[in-house]
């Protein structure tokens, strides 16, 4: 699989790929293969992630210019992307941008991301500050008109099967009262909602 990875949050999804999995992530500023957050004292200056953090290159890993990578992204050629989120409505739609110097610096990638990747998936915070994160309706601009597939919070994991928010799984020790309390959407809720696996 070819997978994009986001700032923030979704940054950390390279440090905890089980042995046997082969995944490519990819940084939409022109890299394929990058992996883990590299120890303190082996970082090289020219390897980053779309946000300028230090990333390690994995045997095979290339590189390549903004127009390259987002012809991939743009072609329909990534498998999945990982995205934060600043809010996510109960339909699925995301918010995950705000006005150049109010909340983060643009839009960036993520237009084309939730809109050319197969299968989106956002992960975030459950709240900010004790507010929902997931609303009954976004308040800030949204990034796209196509609904994100997944959202994976600290709390829960929720999916948007025909348009409609729905509780998958829990985290170790939180309860289904807990992320209603959390969340202002309206969530289905399964008869039986399991743990999260670690």
């Amino acid at each position: 699989m070819l997978v994009n990875l986001g700032i923030g949050i979704p940054t950390l999804v390279a440090n905890y790929v089980p042995d046997g999995i082969r995944v490519f992530f990819q940084s939409e500023n022109g890299l394929i293969g990058t992996g883990p957050v590299p120890e303190e004292g082996l970082i090289q200056p020219l390897l980053s992630d779309a946000a300028g953090r230090p990333v390690t290159a994995l045997p095979g890993a290339c590189t390549f210019d903004s127009a390259m990578s987002f012809g991939l992204i743009r072609g329909g050629h990534v498998d999945m992307t990982v995205l934060g989120g600043l809010q996510v409505d109960q339909q699925g739609l995301l918010a995950n941008w705000m006005i150049p110097g109010k909340m983060v610096p643009g839009m960036g990638g993520a237009m084309d991301l939730v809109s050319g990747a197969k299968r989106v998936v956002v992960a975030m915070q459950h709240t900010a500050k004790g507010q929902p994160k997931i609303l009954k309706a976004c308040s800030l601009p949204l990034t796209s008109a196509r609904p994100v597939d997944l959202v994976v919070s600290e709390m829960a994991v929720i999916a948007f099967p025909d348009g409609r928010a729905a509780l998958v799984e829990r985290a170790p020790g939180v309860t289904v009262e807990q992320i209603l309390a959390s969340t202002e959407a309206a969530l289905a809720i399964p008869d039986n909602v399991p743990e999260m696996k670690l």
